[in-house]
């Protein structure tokens, strides 16, 4: 995913579950006082879900104003692909199969599959995500502080 969309990369804190969340959606973190959704990029990508480890990260991520959470395995260097080694996605899959994905890089015999975010989130996801954060925000009554 292009670096300018990353805001920061956290360990993953507790998770707290929404309810009637797609279930690619793990729930949302409080992250110094906001709440971000966070996905699982392999339940997105109907991979298996191998749980976390302590290489386990979350990459919060602006996508349209909004900050989003999303669970790699792991985060280990930002990589810089010159533009003649990254081949045109067309090139490699067929029309349609992974429209979510802008180029496969070539880097060092590594290849490296670059990931449209705005793509990765289907329309009205990003609403949804939306929903679940603000789901999962504070109610004061009384002045008492509960969760939903």
């Amino acid at each position: 995913m292009p670096i300018s969309a990353v805001r920061e990369i956290v360990r993953v804190p507790q998770i707290t579950a929404v309810p009637n969340a797609p279930d690619y959606i793990e729930g949302v973190i409080n992250l110094r006082g906001q709440i971000i959704p966070v996905m699982d990029l392999r339940k997105r990508f109907r991979a298996e879900s191998t749980g976390f480890s302590k290489k386990s990260r979350i990459v919060v991520v602006e996508l349209e104003e909004r900050f989003i959470g999303l669970i790699v395995s792991s985060a280990s260097e930002v990589l810089r692909i010159p533009p003649s080694e990254i081949e045109d996605p067309h090139n490699v899959f067929r029309e349609g199969e992974i429209d979510y994905i802008t180029g496969v890089g070539k880097l060092k015999g590594r290849l490296v599959i670059m990931l449209d975010l705005k793509k990765i989130l289907r329309q009205g996801e990003l609403q949804i995500l939306g929903g679940a954060a603000a789901q999962d925000e504070p109610l004061l009554a009384g002045g008492i502080a509960r969760n939903l």
